[in-house]
């Protein structure tokens, strides 16, 4: 999963804006954008990036912009045609892959025919803007490519850790440091080619910057689309804990499950652990030593109607992990009504509020989880729905169409967040949309 190619030149950043749009990104846009999204992990596969990637072409295709994707394909079959997701049909252009066997699922595209592909693909679309979302493959070709024509804008987005991928690359543990290092110069000479870079929150656009000896790096939520998630306020009949995620090391769902076992018998608490990954044995067999078999449950990957319906029947939500950029489950959990109990690591604590939608507990200490646990699931009815009502709250400024109305103005070559300018925009459309509504109501 590291760059094979002899290094490249690396180049300051950020450059100067280019594409067909002035910075005055304010204007009501000519025409609608062409856009590439390039991404090393896409639909079918089942994380945050991917989600975010899917979510944002989606978007972007319901307000009229021509949205192409390059990805890896999903099985031998590569090519390009024609997609469709949350009701919006998208082109895909597939690439020629290969699973990555240490893995459960990752299939990666070639690196050595990447930039032959990309100059192919930017050929026949002509595009206004690339956006990427991860260095190694087809962001760093879609990237070498789009420069090289010069009246491309350029946005890249970071999802990734390398230190998320060292388990999967077999690589012994003294070469460990080496590779990651290797891989954020790497992330380094393909990010410096953007015009704009960006990752989902301010803690994540920190560590990109420490890591890689960029700056200039912006914080722009991965975003949700909360209308499609039921809280319920029902009395609950049971206390269920929810995890949502991939089943891997960096997620620590060992500690969740030790929580688990560490809650007095008259809870009577039962987990619920939603996706798969390469440690679901391994979970299995140590909720078996646990004694835990009859209170954790393994449900492995859901589809997204099973999704909803799990967090809608969560009495509250766990999340263990120590390497989150921004945490789409946790976001959709809130978005469900959620009490969040969270690893204090990462991006986790931009959305969990002690005290208020939940609790941090310290990573790694399953002891502090389920006490933070067990305080939320004794609270009565009342008091629980006031941490249910924080997380409906909170997760409001992470709206989807306020996400997308941001890169928008990015691809339109503004270089910064402004958040009086993104208000100003939506509390236009907000208009333009209910004058629509007034204009097609029946008259008699």
């Amino acid at each position: 999963m590291f760059d094979l190619r002899p290094p490249e030149p690396e180049s300051s950043h950020l450059p100067a804006p280019s594409g067909p749009y002035p910075a005055a990104a304010d204007a009501v846009p000519a025409k609608p954008l062409k856009v590439v999204i390039g991404a090393d992990t896409f639909s079918p596969n089942v994380n945050g990036s991917a989600r975010f990637s899917q979510r944002l072409a989606s978007g972007l295709a319901a307000r009229g912009h021509e949205v192409h994707v390059v990805a890896p394909a999903a099985s031998r079959k590569h090519g390009t045609w024609t997609e469709s997701y949350d009701g919006q049909d998208i082109t895909v252009h597939r690439l020629r892959s290969f699973r990555w066997y240490p893995h459960d699922w990752l299939r990666w595209s070639e690196p050595w025919f990447i930039n032959r592909n990309s100059d192919r693909i930017l050929e026949q679309v002509d595009p206004d803007v690339v956006h990427f979302q991860s260095h190694i493959i087809v962001g760093r070709g879609l990237s070498i490519a789009a420069r090289k024509r010069k009246n491309i804008r350029i946005i890249g987005t970071n999802h990734f850790m390398p230190e998320n991928l060292l388990e999967f690359t077999l690589l012994p543990k003294s070469w460990q440091e080496k590779a990651v290092s290797m891989a954020w110069r790497a992330a380094k000479r393909t990010f410096g080619r953007a015009d704009v870079v960006t990752t989902p929150t301010q803690r994540a656009a920190e560590f990109l910057e420490k890591s890689t000896g960029l700056g200039g790096v912006l914080a722009i939520s991965c975003g949700i689309d909360a209308d499609n998630y039921t809280p319920s306020f029902e009395p609950r009949t049971g206390n269920r804990i929810l995890f949502v995620g991939r089943v891997t090391g960096e997620k620590q769902i060992d500690v969740l499950i030790r929580a688990v076992g560490l809650l007095p018998a008259d809870l009577d608490v039962q987990l619920d652990i939603v996706g798969g990954g390469d440690l679901l044995k391994h979970l299995e067999n140590l909720s078996k030593t646990l004694g835990l078999e009859d209170r954790v449950h393994f449900a492995g990957y859901v589809t997204e109607e099973e999704l909803r319906a799990a967090y809608t029947n969560a009495t509250i939500f766990g999340m263990p992990s120590v390497a989150e950029l921004q945490s789409i489950a946790t976001m959709e959990a809130m978005a469900s009504g959620l009490p969040i109990v969270a690893a204090d690591a990462m991006a986790l604590p931009h959305l969990v509020k002690d005290g208020k939608n939940g609790f941090l507990f310290a990573p790694g200490d399953s002891q502090q989880m389920a006490d933070r646990l067990e305080f939320l699931l004794r609270l009565p009815q009342e008091k629980l729905d006031e941490f249910k009502h924080a997380s409906l709250k909170l997760i409001e400024k992470h709206d989807l169409q306020r996400t997308i109305v941001t890169f928008e103005r990015l691809y339109r070559g503004a270089n910064d967040v402004d958040a009086a300018a993104i208000d100003e925009t939506m509390a236009a459309e907000s208009l333009n949309t209910s004058s629509m509504r007034i204009i097609d109501l029946p008259t008699e």
